[in-house]
């Protein structure tokens, strides 16, 4: 193992590309530890918008033959060490590391198995940086749900906060109590509300307004709210098969009785109602990252529905905190400390996770 301390600061490139396939986001940022206090000095950040080509390919990546998934694997993992090249030679920066999440294809845990596209060596070679990939496997391989991963960025980098929510693909809440942490996965979110936006030819539904001018249909409300799902305790997390499986037929089978604008108000509301559920009465300061915290429907639904206090940090941190905190998890990594925890996964042990290249 390459030895390198922990009071320097270190330079670190942060990638993530989530479930909605909006774009990747590169995040750069300084990483340090003094008298076991972590902190990180926000530098820049962009998102690399995916065009059509991208978006069909990663969308469809689960059909793939094994060949060519392998392919795509690579080839994703090149258009990320280009654009990590582009942006460090950009800013005229120089990193330590890159902490690359990859973008998810599969995700079973139940079945053992979950699978982040983008090859770390890959990167690595593009790349001339010590690259850190694949941080979920080994989790699942313990019996955990190899996510959320989040939430330890959560507990050491914003500890100011007693909740915290990302509102991306999915909303996953992260909660903390006398210095320990638990997390999960609440709903599904953007992932469905921009598939809906895409039959009326939008990519998303922008502040909320298309919400905002839908009309609530109570039975699809309630049949969304009584998914089972919703009633397990933690761990849990969810991905995409879950949504095809669960969400997607409920939703056909409205879409001919009421309008595109009302199927996309009522999910709303489903899923104000599910985050609100999860946020605890006694709570105080809740922070909401994400780009979902740009949709002020929603947001106003939540907070609504809850007698906690809401914060939207920064622009930064609502567009890369993901980013960011994977970056703080492959400095972990390189660190050899823990930076999967079990009482969010539920795996047998807590584990430091993610392959060098």
């Amino acid at each position: 193992m390459i030895a390198f301390s922990s009071e320097k600061k270190m330079l670190g490139i942060g990638l993530m590309s989530g479930t909605s396939v909006d774009g990747l986001d590169i995040s750069a940022a300084y990483y340090s530890k003094k008298k076991d206090k972590y902190s990180f000095e926000f530098i820049n950040g962009k998102t690399v918008l995916y065009n059509n080509e991208w978006k069909e390919k990663l969308l469809n990546a689960e059909y793939l033959s094994a060949r060519d998934l392998q392919k795509l694997q690579v080839d994703f993992a090149k258009f990320c060490g280009e654009e990590v090249n582009i942006f460090l030679e950009k800013n005229h920066l120089q990193a330590n590391f890159i902490a690359s999440h990859g973008h998810t294809v599969f995700h079973q845990p139940e079945l053992g198995y979950t699978l982040q596209i983008g090859c770390g060596a890959t990167i690595a070679a593009k790349t001339g940086i010590l690259t850190i990939s694949d941080f979920r496997q080994k989790d699942v391989a313990l019996g955990g749900q190899g996510a959320p991963l989040v939430p330890i960025g959560d507990l050491y980098l914003f500890s100011d906060y007693n909740i915290c929510i990302n509102l991306g693909g999915f909303a996953n809440v992260s909660l903390k109590k006398n210095g320990s942490i638990v997390a999960f996965d609440i709903c599904p979110l953007n992932i469905v509300l921009n598939e809906l936006c895409k039959k009326i030819n939008l990519p998303y539904d922008n502040e909320g307004i298309i919400a905002r001018n839908g009309k609530l249909d109570n039975n699809l409300l309630k049949q969304l709210n009584e998914i089972e799902f919703y009633k397990s305790q933690h761990p849990k997390s969810l991905g995409a098969e879950w949504v095809k499986d669960k969400i997607t037929p409920l939703l056909k089978n409205f879409e001919e009785e009421i309008s595109i604008y009302d199927l996309i108000c009522t999910y709303t509301e489903h899923a104000a109602t599910q985050i609100a559920n999860k946020i605890p009465e006694n709570s105080n300061k809740v922070l909401i990252s994400g780009g979902g915290a740009f949709n002020k429907y929603l947001l106003e639904r939540i907070q609504l529905k809850t007698q906690a206090q809401i914060y939207v940090p920064e622009l930064n941190i609502i567009n890369y905190k993901e980013a960011v905190v994977f970056g703080f998890i492959g400095y972990l990594r390189i660190h050899s400390e823990i930076n999967v925890l079990k009482s969010v996964t539920g795996a047998k042990k807590d584990s430091c996770s993610g392959v060098i290249h």
